[in-house]
Order: C-alpha cells, then structure tokens, then sequence
C-alpha cells in the first residue's frame, strides 16, 4: 500500500471515530438523527461536489446514478440489517462482529475472486487488524440473545463487505468519482429517510427540539462521515481493498481511546491489548 493511500485510510479512521463519538452524545431517535446528518451532509457536500464536477471537467451519465442507487440500495440494507441486529442481540457481541466479519470477508473475496495478490506481510497485517478488532470489542455474555446477536452480526459483516466490494467497483474499474458517487448516493438515501422521519408524527415532531439541543454533534456528523467515507473512496481508486478494508476498522482503536478517556467507558486493558494488536497490523501493511 502506498504511503498516501495508507494516509488516506488512517485519516478516515479518525474522522469515522469522532463522528460515531459526536453520534453517541445524541438522545433521539435514530431514524431522525440519520436524517439530519442527511439533510446536513447533502447541504454541506452537494454544492462543492457540483463545482469541482464542473472545474474537473466530469461528464457525468446515466450510468453513474445506477451504480450510486446500488451503493444506496446496500447501505439502507446495512442499517436496517444493523438496527435489527441490536435489537435481536447485545451491542457488545453484534458491532465487534459486524466490524470483523466485513474486512475479513472483503479480504477473502479479494483475493480468491477478484485476483488481488497481497504479499505475506499485507495479509498478516490485514489479519492482524481483524483480530486486534475482534480482541477489543468481543465481549462474552449474551445468555439467550447470543445466538440471535450472533446471526446478526455475521449478516451485518456481510453487507458491510458487500457496499465495501461495489464501492471499489464503481471507484476503480467504472471509474466514477469518489465525491460525485457519494453525493449522488447520499441523495438517493434521502428518500427513503425523508418518508420515514416525515409519514410518521412522532419523529417529525422530534426534529426541532433535537436539532436545537444537538446542532453541534449533527453538524460534526455531517463534516466527518462525509469526509471518512470520500477518503475511503479515493483509497480505493489505487489501493487493494483486500487491505483498505480492514485498515479503515482502526477507527474502533481511536474511538475506543476516546471512550474510555472521555467518556470512561470500562475494560481499558482489554482495549490497549487489541489496540497493539492493530497497530502491529497497521505497521505490516505500511511496509507492504
């Protein structure tokens, strides 16, 4: 991996667990709170995108909304997946699970159907990373819920592999840009959104009041997600994504830090062990 690509990926990884960390200070419907970030993040992203569409010179078709309404299309899949997975199971067992089944799927289908060929220190870097992750967040527990949040997560890793996979699709080999795909994604999950947090009085009567309590922590969202997912995606337009997969999950290393700094989120040990586990991970792919 090049040095700029592993730049890009790390800084995501920063960006993505400041923004989960802004997300967990909001009390509200989850529903509502993603459609703001939408909202936000189309206001914000929308009009920078259309001007360096036109000072780049992009020819922008058909085509490309296409791929943009797959890429919508797997990423409502993943949060309603998601959603019912922490409802089916415990937090602690379903998100480890889902962060480390997706990069580990991703890396196998790379490799065994896309051709992608990794050295060895890339693989066990990539390898490293999944298990640091699994090491930090894999909690025991779960009594009877724990074949339900088991079943959950492996379904949410999927999905994470599989909007991981067509995003380096539609980025490298179809070529589309990464701020143009994103917007016209992001614009495409506002539907859906927009009927869900409108048809229903409940929500639509939530918006004002969490938008007066929370304006900071939405517009943090709106900056950062964004900002993580486009680096990403140009990551991709160079990069393996059998190894951009699970290097951006070291995200879960920032965002552990920050919660047991912050926020004194518990097991400090366990999360320092499996955060040098992922660094070592991290090293092995720098020098691949």
């Amino acid at each position: 991996m090049t040095p700029a690509a592993l730049a890009l990926v790390l800084t995501a990884a920063v960006a993505h667990a400041l923004w989960n960390l802004a997300a967990k200070r909001v009390v509200a419907d989850r529903v509502v709170l993603v459609w703001l970030y939408v909202v936000g993040a189309a206001v914000l992203w929308v009009p920078p995108a259309l001007v360096w569409a036109v000072v780049s010179g992009q020819r922008p078709n058909g085509g490309w909304l296409l791929v943009a309404g797959v890429s919508a299309l797997l990423h409502v899949a993943y949060n309603l997946v998601l959603v019912h997975g922490y409802a089916a199971g415990d937090l602690n067992l379903v998100y480890p699970l889902a962060r480390g089944v997706g990069p580990l799927v991703v890396l196998v289908v790379a490799v065994g159907l896309l051709g992608e060929s990794p050295g060895p220190a890339a693989l066990a870097g990539a390898c490293l990373v999944v298990l640091g992750v699994l090491v930090m967040t894999l909690g025991g527990g779960g009594g009877r819920r724990r074949a339900d949040g088991t079943f959950w997560g492996v379904a949410t890793g999927l999905t994470i592999a599989a909007y991981t996979l067509w995003d380096h699709h539609a980025v490298s080999a179809l070529a589309v840009p990464p701020l143009t795909y994103f917007c016209l994604g992001l614009l495409l999950q506002a539907v859906p959104l927009t009927v869900a947090t409108v048809a229903g009085a409940g929500r639509r009567a939530q918006v004002a009041p969490v938008l007066r309590r929370y304006w900071l922590e939405v517009l943090a969202v709106a900056v950062l997600s964004p900002l993580a997912y486009v680096l990403v995606l140009q990551a991709l337009t160079s990069a393996p994504v059998s190894l951009v997969a699970p290097l951006r999950e070291s995200s879960i290393v920032v965002g552990a830090v920050l919660g047991w700094w912050l926020l004194g989120e518990p097991r400090a040990a366990r999360r320092l062990a499996g955060a040098a586990v992922v660094l070592g991970g991290i090293a092995l792919l720098s020098l691949a």
